[in-house]
């Protein structure tokens, strides 16, 4: 098992190096934003057009089938089991549904074949309501979760918090210690890699001493497990300690003094299209409702 390149979520594909790689962190923290707030207050046509726009970017950037079958599979699994959980709860009304049927001895045409209960069978019940819900929920949970995977799997860290730097700096007139927040999300991120790392050493250090779970019981196997949880902790902060002191013997003592530029921020043609298209794509969710 490798940690590592398994994880669902919130991984860097460094190879092959696609269009949404070469754009500008900026341009893409800008659209992730705009994903993320065009949900709000939308029809479900419109949440349905943002998860089919996110479908095509993927597509369109080519990439690989391993890292989008590890990025939707769980992702289309969740939203599927919200959708299917929120159409057969009840809707939240709580009405008795009466269909307006003509009297035996009339026979009058329907206006309409209007129904408010799609499918009643025992007691599940599938409303027009517990419908539009399901289909709300599930486009917004695949909507959010999976434009915030897509911006960490085609940005590098140090781009991310290069963005953020380039954002939060105004804030700076309000005594916002922003340089040092950049820093701390910089360590932060790199220090995920190394967390991964010791948990992936001891449950493989486990696996090789072929313990019988059976055999030890519930209480001897959470005292295992408790032991395991205290070394990954032990590990975690001589890590950290570790570089606490590989920085400060390389002088990084003061943020001012001793800033690193951790990526040239620059926009290029192909930013200034993606950024041309973002009024088009609000002007759409705003047509669309």
């Amino acid at each position: 098992m490798d940690l590592l390149r398994s994880l669902p979520i919130g991984l860097y594909l460094e190879q092959p190096f696609t269009w949404l790689h070469r754009l500008d962190p900026r341009v893409k923290m800008a659209w992730l934003m705009s994903f993320l707030f065009a949900p709000v207050l939308a029809s479900t046509w419109a949440r349905l057009g943002l998860v089919l726009l996110l479908i095509a970017i993927s597509l369109s950037a080519r990439i690989p089938w391993r890292a989008l079958k590890q990025q939707m599979g769980w992702l289309l699994l969740l939203g599927t089991f919200a959708f299917i959980f929120t159409a057969i709860a009840p809707d939240g009304l709580a009405l008795t549904y009466q269909p307006r049927l003509p009297l035996p001895e009339t026979e009058l045409p329907q206006p309409s074949d209007y129904q408010y209960v799609l499918y009643e069978v025992g007691r599940i019940t599938i409303t027009r309501r517990s419908l539009d819900l399901a289909m709300r929920l599930g486009s917004i949970i695949f909507t959010l979760i999976y434009s915030t995977s897509l911006y960490l799997l085609t940005t590098a860290p140090e781009e991310i918090t290069a963005a953020l730097d380039y954002f939060l700096r105004p804030l700076e007139r309000f005594k916002l210690p922003v340089t040092e927040i950049v820093l701390t999300l910089t360590l932060s991120l790199r220090f995920i890699p190394l967390v991964l790392e010791e948990v992936q050493n001891l449950i493989r250090s486990v696996n090789t001493r072929a313990i019988n779970w059976k055999k030890l019981g519930l209480r001897k196997s959470t005292q295992v497990w408790l032991i395991i949880v205290e070394r990954v902790l032990k590990n975690l902060l001589l890590r950290s300690e570790q570089i606490a002191i590989a920085m400060d013997v390389r002088g990084f003592t003061q943020i001012d003094r001793h800033r690193v530029q951790w990526h040239i921020l620059r926009l290029h043609r192909p930013d200034w299209v993606v950024l041309g298209l973002l009024p088009v794509f609000w002007w759409a969710r705003i047509a669309l409702g």
